[in-house]
């Protein structure tokens, strides 16, 4: 048999304990009543219910003022901590609702903190939005655009060019134009700039990875452009790495702009002449996206690098 079921007005509810909570601090029904917005007579009832719940008087009704019984200030005490509690609990669920609180994993290439498009993106974010923690990885691009498809990463700076997986998209954030890492000790090393013609003769290292992907394609367009093929014999597992062979002079190397900034032993940089290719830094993130502080980071991005986008 089925058990019998309360009655609605015997029902523990939590306005029940908002209602309790105004009548002590007013000490007043009237005045209580006032704050919350009913009449009398219903708060009356309201209190009255919530004695029949708990099987306690909670009010001291001998006495012309509102006095609690020891029950009453027991539950005073505690229905403080619940209601402030459920509030609190309600707000946060709320933040997190618009995107103003959460977590989000980020992924990035090591280049990335170079150019410091990393650094400024994220503080910026980080003001707007204080209460989301940012979780950050590096992390080789396919591998992020991969876990980014399976849900485990929630977005990515990475180098494009690269194969972008179904339900992921990018955007590009920034532009930079292509410097060559030359041995200080080259015939060119002491010029500004090279037409990178000058050195068809030269031997370019590239990153270990395919020659459509990221840097290694870049070297090889920007080659290209210049109207010869790159003799490509050696790699290296990143940037760095690189620039240590070209200091003990195993050959040039094309990169960003930004990785000047390495300021290797041994290593000069030179701006080329008449280029046009680019290395482009871009996000990566999904097309449906669930989570509000994602959306939230999404769209900080988009009016962020919007200019760039133009530009596209």
């Amino acid at each position: 048999m089925a058990a019998p079921k309360t009655p609605r007005a015997a029902q523990f509810e939590l306005r029940h304990l908002r209602y309790f909570i105004a009548l002590v601090e007013e000490r007043n029904f009237e005045r209580a009543a006032i704050r919350l917005g009913i009449a009398q007579p219903g708060l009356s009832q309201q209190i009255r219910n919530l004695e029949t719940l708990v099987g306690l008087p909670l009010l001291d009704r001998r006495k012309r003022a509102v006095q609690l019984t020891p029950s009453g200030q027991m539950l005073f005490d505690e229905a403080r901590k619940i209601v402030a509690q459920t509030d609190a609990a309600l707000a946060q669920l709320r933040r997190v609702g618009r995107g103003q609180t959460g977590k989000i994993s980020i992924g990035y290439v090591a280049s990335v903190a170079y150019a410091g498009v990393l650094t400024e993106s994220l503080s910026s974010f980080r003001n707007a939005f204080p209460d989301i923690e940012l979780q950050l990885v590096e992390m080789e691009m396919r591998m992020q655009l991969n876990k980014i498809a399976e849900g485990e990463l929630d977005f990515g700076y990475i180098r494009p060019p690269v194969s972008v997986p179904a339900g992921v998209v990018t955007m590009t954030v920034l532009r930079e134009p292509l410097v060559v890492a030359l041995p200080e000790n080259h015939p060119l090393a002491s010029v500004e700039e090279v037409d990178l013609a000058a050195l068809s003769a030269e031997t370019f290292i590239t990153p270990r990875q395919p020659a459509d992907v990221g840097f290694h394609f870049n070297t090889l367009d920007a080659c290209q452009a210049a109207g010869f093929e790159p003799n490509i014999s050696a790699t290296g597992r990143d940037f760095t790495t690189i620039a240590s062979m070209v200091a003990v002079g195993l050959g040039a190397a094309v990169g960003p702009q930004s990785l000047s900034c390495l300021q290797s032993p041994g290593v000069r940089y030179l701006q080329l002449l008449r280029n046009r290719v680019s290395s482009d830094l871009a996000v990566a993130y999904r097309k449906t996206e669930g989570s509000a502080a994602v959306r939230a980071f999404i769209a900080h991005q988009r009016a962020k690098y919007a200019q760039v986008r133009q530009e596209e």
